[in-house]
C-alpha cells in the first residue's frame, strides 16, 4: 500500500514545491520511492499551470534536487486519499483544515517544522515569495531539517501497513 504526502502552501511555487523536492529526495535515499508518493499543491489556484519561481528553481537545482514543478491548487477531495497533508505555515494549516471534509481528515493536517525538534514554537516556514535569494536558501534549510524527522515519522507509520 502506498502511502501518500502532500505539501501546501499559499500558491505552490515556493515552499511547498521546495519541500516536495526535498523530501522525494529523502524518501528515494531511503529506498522507499515504491512505497511513498510525494506531492504539493497550494491554498489558492492563483499560479495554477505555472512553473516554480525561478529563484526556488535555481536554489533546488544548485543544491542537487530535482526542479520539475507545475503548481495546482488543492481540492478537499483529495484528503480521501491522502495520509498526511504538511502545512508550510499555521495560515495554511489553518486554511487546510476548515477544507477538511471530516475530522478525520483535519488530523492529517501537520505543520512541516512540528518534525523539527530544535523549532521550538516557531513552526512557520516564511515565505520567501516577496524577499531576496536568502529567503529562499533559508526555507530549504529549514526544509532539509524538518525533513529528517518526518522521513521518520512516516518510516514509522510505514511499520504498520503492508508493502
Amino acid at each position: 500500500m502506498t502511502y501518500r504526502v502532500c505539501f501546501v502552501c499559499t500558491g505552490n511555487i515556493c515552499r511547498s514545491p521546495m519541500a516536495e523536492s526535498v523530501f522525494r529526495a529523502r524518501v528515494t535515499e531511503a529506498g522507499l520511492e515504491d512505497r511513498v508518493e510525494v506531492d504539493s499543491a497550494g491554498t489558492g489556484g492563483w499560479h495554477e499551470g505555472e512553473p516554480a519561481d525561478p529563484r526556488t528553481i535555481s536554489v533546488l537545482e544548485e543544491h542537487g534536487y530535482d526542479s520539475d514543478h507545475i503548481a495546482r491548487q488543492f481540492e478537499p477531495s483529495w484528503f480521501s486519499r491522502l495520509d498526511l497533508v504538511i502545512a508550510l505555515d499555521t495560515g495554511h494549516l489553518k486554511a487546510l483544515r476548515r477544507l477538511a471534509p471530516t475530522e478525520e481528515d483535519a488530523r492529517k493536517v501537520r505543520l512541516l517544522r512540528s518534525y523539527d525538534p530544535a523549532a521550538d514554537d516557531d513552526l512557520d516556514v516564511p515565505d520567501p515569495y516577496y524577499g531576496r535569494r536568502d529567503g529562499f536558501e533559508e526555507c530549504l534549510k529549514m526544509v532539509e531539517t524538518a525533513s529528517a524527522g518526518l522521513l521518520t515519522a512516516v518510516r514509522e507509520q510505514l511499520g504498520g501497513r503492508a508493502a
